[in-house]
C-alpha cells in the first residue's frame, strides 16, 4: 500500500494496517489457498498493461475510494506482480455524484485490474451505499439541531468501515462497540433492577467511562437524570414524548431517539428538541451505490 494511500486512509480517522487486514481476507476469498485468478491468468498476458475508471452508475454519496485505492494496491502485492497499480482519485469521499461519474482511474497489470474489481467493488459500493442512505437522513434533519447517528448493527469485519460510511454522508458515531461506552439497556436495568442501580453500578465499576440509559417513559428519564446520567436513549417514544422528556430533562442530559424511526418522520423527530436519531438501517439496511469498473478499450 502506497504512502499516498495510507495518508488519506489516516485522514478518514481508518487504521491502514486495520483496512490492509479486511481487504487481506476479501482478497483470499476470491483467490483461494492457491492465490490465483484462474480466468484472468489463462486470458491476459502478464506483461500487458491497462487503464479502467470507476464509475458511478447511480446518483448518490460516494465513500471508500481509498479502500478501493488499497484494494488495488495490495491486490499487485498478493499476486507477487512485478509492476505497480496507480491510483488517480477524480472525486472525493462525501461528495454527491452522478449516474455516469468517474470516480477514480486505476493503470497498471491488467490483471491485477481485475484481480482486485470485485473486492474493490465490494467495498466502495458497500460505503458509498451507506453515505447515500445517511446523506438523505441528514438532509432530513436540515434545520434542526439533531444529527442521524449509527448503531453497532453493522457487517461483522467491516465496522469501522461503515462508520467511516456514515460520517462521510454526514451523520455521525455512537460507540465503537462494548468496550468504549456502557449503554444500559432495558435487560441490564432488569437484571440490576432499576435504572439508578444499574447507573450506580456501572460508575462504580468504571468510573471514567461514558454512560448511556435506555428509558422507555418520561418518568425513567427523569430517575435516570436524576441518578447521574447524561445521555439518554429514548426508545420508541412519539414525538409529543420525546417533546416533554426534552422539556423535563432540559439541558442536563444530551437526548436520543432511538427504535423504529423512518425517514418520513425524521424531520418531525428532529424538531422535538432532541440531539441525535439512531438509525440502525444505516449499516444494516442501506443498499448499495452501483458502480462498476470499465476498462478502457481504445
Amino acid at each position: 500500500m502506497t504512502g499516498t494511500t495510507e495518508r488519506m486512509l489516516r485522514e478518514a480517522g481508518l487504521d491502514p494496517d486495520q483496512v490492509r487486514r479486511i481487504v487481506g481476507n476479501a482478497l483470499a476469498e476470491d483467490l483461494g489457498p492457491d492465490g490465483l485468478d484462474i480466468t484472468s491468468v489463462a486470458t491476459i498476458p502478464p506483461e500487458q498493461n491497462d487503464t479502467a475508471d470507476l464509475v458511478a452508475r447511480a446518483d448518490g454519496v460516494v465513500a471508500g475510494l481509498a479502500v478501493a485505492a488499497a484494494v488495488f494496491e495490495l491486490a499487485g502485492e498478493v499476486t507477487g506482480a512485478d509492476r505497480t497499480v496507480e491510483v488517480s482519485l477524480v472525486a472525493r469521499d462525501g461528495e454527491r455524484v452522478a449516474r455516469g461519474d468517474v470516480l477514480a482511474t486505476v493503470t497498471g497489470p491488467t490483471r491485477v485490474l481485475l484481480t482486485a474489481e470485485r473486492t474493490a467493488l465490494n467495498l466502495l459500493c458497500r460505503m458509498s451505499g451507506v453515505a447515500t442512505h445517511t446523506r438523505a437522513w441528514a438532509d432530513a434533519l436540515a434545520g434542526s439541531k439533531a444529527m442521524v447517528l449509527d448503531t453497532r448493527k453493522t457487517t461483522p469485519g467491516l465496522r469501522a468501515l461503515e462508520k467511516y460510511a456514515v460520517r462521510a454522508g454526514g451523520g455521525t458515531n455512537k460507540r465503537m462497540g462494548l468496550h468504549d461506552v456502557a449503554m444500559i439497556k432495558d435487560n441490564h436495568k432488569y437484571a440490576a433492577g432499576s435504572v439508578t442501580a444499574a447507573y450506580r453500578r456501572v460508575r462504580a465499576a468504571f468510573p471514567d467511562v461514558p454512560v448511556q440509559v435506555e428509558v422507555d417513559t418520561l418518568a425513567e428519564a427523569v430517575e435516570a437524570v436524576e441518578a447521574g446520567a447524561n445521555f439518554l436513549l429514548l426508545d420508541n417514544m412519539p414525538a409529543p414524548v420525546l417533546a416533554a422528556v426534552a422539556a423535563a430533562v432540559g439541558d442536563r442530559a444530551e437526548l436520543e431517539a432511538t427504535g423504529g424511526l423512518t425517514l418520513a418522520d425524521a424531520a418531525e423527530v428532529g424538531a422535538s428538541g432532541v440531539d441525535f436519531l439512531s438509525v440502525g438501517a444505516l449499516t444494516h439496511s442501506s443498499p448499495i451505490l452501483d458502480i462498476a469498473l470499465d476498462l478502457r478499450t481504445e
